[in-house]
């Protein structure tokens, strides 16, 4: 028996690491428009300490590429729109260009994709024709080269290349765009790549407040939900709509087996007067939200629990970026790589939003029943936390810890907090429609103890896929990649016990 347990050894590793599969990943946007940012080489280092594995930057400055020489980053590099005429004009050109920029730094650079171009469609000349060419171009050398296979080509793209995004089923290309879009398309199925899009639910919510709520932009729970009157589907957020607009559009033109990979989405932390959402508060809980839905690989509604690759924007404000205030203060870090409010970049760690802090004690921050609540309101919320929201309640029934004492406040608080935690101890998990109210005293009493980051949450009922973190020294299978494995591991144990 034991000789036949350690032959079948190499057979289950095989299977496991077999088993390591494609889960959602989560990049940042490295912009350079500033002039108080710190050196290449200490950037990679900041990106190291965060445990950040995907890096996109938007040329192909060569000491920003050696600076991530064997680091284990894996990074996206772009050939900027005022090149794209150059690189659809002359082969020569572009062999020249990757014999320069690329080819002495790869593989200790981990370069994976090329971007041609950004948001062509948005640009104030018109170089959408030049994109496929240059495309093309660049596919050429890379094969010169034999990276072809291993370095992919695609081309980043505004949600205003859509002459329709709502509802998400009615979601259509500009017609005016399908002179390039179709055999921009064409090369990416035949080349495997992913159709590239940045999405921005803030300016959803900003260009139009009354038709998209806060909550609805921020992946709230609180939000409404929206349904596609044409397909039945159910939106929670605005992030899945958009996604699923685009998914809908490429459908439309017989695409829809191409992945959909968003380059850019975010939030920013500052902005004019008139930009009341743009706050560091609301940046932290988009972003939170935005990585667990990502980690967990949840899909969308029209897709659901498919893996979707996301790239934050962005690593740091940039003070030389026209336009409104809000244009440069999109950052993650201060020029001093300190951190302008704190981020979990695995998607399962809670954050106080009220310090910018991780927490990683009780000495953090609760939620409580607000004393200014009518007992309606506690009830209603109380109801919805210990039924769609996921909570745990056996704490609070009778002869359990927390039942004493049996007030709708007490059990409110309970139930508020546990929910708080378990979804990113931000403040938009402490709302309940005001219900809510955030507190850095611990309302822990007697045997009664209350969920904080760092307890063992052992009382967690959460019906989300397990989180897959980016952090680790290598791949973690995700959940429906174990789901896959197992079945395969069954006939190979049965073979063992034989």
């Amino acid at each position: 028996m034991a000789g036949r347990l350690l032959l079948a050894l190499p057979i289950l590793l095989f299977l496991l690491l077999v088993g390591q599969c494609h889960c959602g990943k989560i990049g940042v946007c490295y912009g350079r428009n500033a002039d108080d940012l710190p050196a290449p080489d200490k950037v990679a280092q900041l990106i190291q300490q965060q445990s950040i594995k995907y890096v996109r930057i938007y040329d192909t400055n060569i000491d920003v590429i050696k600076a991530f020489a064997n680091t284990g980053v894996e990074l996206m590099v772009g050939v900027p729109n005022s090149d794209l005429l150059a690189f659809a004009q002359y082969q020569s050109n572009v062999d020249t260009w990757l014999k320069n920029s690329i080819l002495p730094y790869y593989p200790a650079t981990m370069i994976t994709y090329i971007t041609i171009g950004a948001e062509v469609t948005e640009s104030p000349t018109n170089v959408s024709a030049l994109v496929v060419p240059a495309m093309r171009n660049v596919h050429t050398a890379l094969k010169k080269a034999g990276l072809h296979k291993k370095i992919t080509i695609s081309s980043t793209h505004s949600l205003g290349i859509l002459s329709r995004s709502f509802p998400p089923s009615a979601g259509a290309f500009n017609s005016s765009y399908a002179y390039f879009l179709k055999p921009m398309l064409e090369f990416l199925v035949e080349n495997q790549a992913p159709f590239m899009v940045d999405l921005y639910p803030y300016y959803a919510y900003q260009n139009s407040p009354s038709n998209v709520s806060l909550n609805y932009a921020l992946f709230s729970p609180q939000s409404q939900d929206v349904i596609d009157p044409n397909t039945g589907l159910v939106y929670t957020n605005m992030f899945d709509a958009q996604v699923d607009s685009i998914f809908f559009a490429l459908m439309a033109l017989n695409f829809k087996t191409l992945k959909i990979m968003i380059t850019e989405s975010g939030w920013p932390n500052k902005g004019a007067a008139k930009e009341t959402g743009a706050t560091p508060d609301n940046a932290q809980t988009y972003n939170t939200n935005l990585i667990r839905h990502v980690v967990n690989d949840s899909g969308t509604p029209a897709k659901p629990g498919e893996e979707i690759d996301v790239y934050i924007f962005s690593l740091f404000n940039e003070n030389r970026k026209p336009g409104i205030e809000s244009e440069r203060n999109w950052g993650l870090f201060f020029p001093d790589k300190s951190s302008i409010y704190s981020l979990d970049w695995t998607g399962r760690g809670n954050v106080d939003v009220m310090t910018g802090a991780n927490i990683t004690s009780a000495n953090g921050t609760w939620c409580i029943a607000s004393t200014n609540a009518s007992e309606t309101d506690l009830q209603n919320a109380l109801n919805w936390a210990c039924g769609p929201g996921n909570v745990d309640c056996s704490a609070i029934q009778p002869s359990q810890p927390c039942y004493q004492p049996d007030t709708l406040a007490s059990h409110a608080s309970y139930a508020f907090n546990s929910y708080y935690q378990q979804n990113g101890a931000n403040v938009v998990a402490c709302d309940f429609g005001g219900a809510g109210i955030r507190t850095t005293k611990d309302p822990s009493y007697d045997t009664c103890v209350y969920l904080a980051a760092g307890n063992k949450m052992s009382t967690m009922n959460s019906t989300s896929l397990p989180a897959r973190s980016n952090s680790g020294p290598g791949p973690v299978p995700c959940a429906k990649c174990l789901a896959t494995l197992l079945p395969m591991l069954a006939p190979v144990m049965a073979a063992v016990m034989l």
